[in-house]
């Protein structure tokens, strides 16, 4: 008989220093694609504080249409800095003031060798890196109505949901003492099935202002902020059936205070670093490239997207209860070197038989993706932050988590035959 066991995945807050280093960079996408839909852009960003003032250094490569010209970069790192809450540098950064935020911008054109492959035409455009990617799927949300459409893995899922609930209770004044920089992690028990049985500990750290002068000392400070906490944060996320009595343990700022300063103050962020928060929590391999910065000619960013939409499309037809997607590719070559379908034993029918659909319904040459997925619009900024995948689509936003009923039908069709 298959013992339990436990799986934990862990996500950061818009405002974790790493986390608004991939903001800043995406913003930056935004921008250049705002102006130019085949802008090439390839953007990092580092952001650190000092006693006497902060830091954001921008540096990468971009390419806009000839006569276009470029978006002010500096403004935009100082505009999406203070949008998550930087504005005071007694919290960590004050984006809005050039005494106290130093931004430099270190961006240049983009290499005409990168460029010569990936201006071509829609069937011929190649990748603009070599790389492999993972797209994952699975149906451990679909048990739980609050999260159910989702197709992910629970644990992953539960702590993006928290860190989102963080941020925005920060920024609408449900909990005003809040700062930007939070991290959530949850470790669910699974039994023999691989269903999630429990929430064997849930841990938040959240910065805060100091409010020892207003309770007295730091053991009632932190009682009222765990209380604060689990009422705003835990119970409205996390299933009431998955919080059980002697069993789940909760950890609010275990260290025993998280005061300000915090942010990039305490830690130097840097974009790219959060790739595991950003995709499945560790339950569905990572092929190592991160998206934020990327235009989608970039295939570490464009690729993993498409993986995603097509695994999850094997999943919620019901041809697996899991599904991993590997693309591979070449620079400057349109089809992919290499797919690879996995469902871990858990398909009704071969993976052989999926690969074969998952081709015949999808193309992953990175013009067609971005064609199919409508990737050259600015809709990134938006998943700087509390995960890429097992979002809600919103408009144009996260066009790779749409499901299309035709493709769903005709993957049930092939059950039957």
């Amino acid at each position: 008989m298959t013992q339990n066991w436990l799986f934990t995945s862990e996500s950061v807050a818009a405002g974790h220093p790493d986390k608004l280093c991939d903001a800043i960079s995406d913003a930056i996408v935004d921008a250049c694609l705002t102006l130019d839909p085949k802008a090439k852009v390839a953007v990092e960003t580092l952001v650190k504080g000092r006693e006497d003032r902060s830091h954001i250094v921008l540096a990468g490569e971009v390419k806009l249409a000839s006569g276009v010209e470029a978006p002010d970069y500096v403004a935009i790192a100082r505009k999406t800095a203070a949008q998550i809450g930087y504005t005071s540098h007694g919290i960590g950064m004050d984006a809005t003031s050039e005494d106290l935020c130093e931004v430099t911008e270190l961006i240049t054109n983009q290499s005409a060798h990168i460029n010569r492959g990936v201006v071509q035409s829609i069937d011929e455009q190649g990748a603009g890196d070599q790389g492999l990617m993972f797209g994952y799927a699975c149906d451990e949300t679909e048990s739980y109505p609050e999260h159910e459409g989702r197709w992910m893995p629970l644990a992953i899922a539960l702590s993006q949901a928290l860190t989102r609930k963080v941020s925005k209770a920060g920024l609408d004044g449900t909990l005003p003492w809040a700062r930007p920089d939070a991290k959530s992690q949850v470790t669910l028990m699974h039994g023999g099935n691989g269903q999630p049985l429990y929430a064997d500990n849930i841990v938040i750290a959240v910065q805060h202002m100091d409010m020892i002068a207003e309770y007295g000392t730091e053991e009632a400070e932190q009682a009222w902020i765990r209380e604060q906490v689990i009422q705003h944060i835990i119970k409205p996320v996390v299933p009431a059936s998955l919080i059980i009595e002697g069993k789940t343990i909760i950890h609010v700022n275990s260290t025993g205070r998280f005061a300000d300063p915090g942010g990039p103050y305490a830690d130097a962020g840097l974009t790219g670093r959060k790739i595991i928060v950003d995709t499945y929590g560790g339950r569905g391999r990572h092929g190592g490239g991160a998206f934020s910065g990327k235009d989608p000619t970039k295939v570490d960013r464009s690729a993993a997207y498409a993986a995603r939409w097509a695994a999850k499309h094997v999943v919620a037809a019901g041809l697996s209860k899991e599904c991993e997607i590997q693309l591979a590719y070449a620079i400057g070559v349109a089809d992919p070197v290499s797919i690879r379908v996995d469902t871990f034993g858990s398909g009704n029918i071969s993976d052989e038989a999926i690969a074969n659909l998952v081709d015949t319904y999808f193309s992953f040459k990175p013009g067609h993706i971005i064609r199919d997925l409508g990737l050259s619009a600015p809709i990134y900024g938006v998943t700087a932050a509390g995960g890429h995948f097992g979002r809600k689509p919103e408009g144009a936003t996260f066009p790779w988590e749409q499901l299309k009923q035709d493709v769903i039908d005709a993957f049930q069709a092939a059950l039957s035959r």
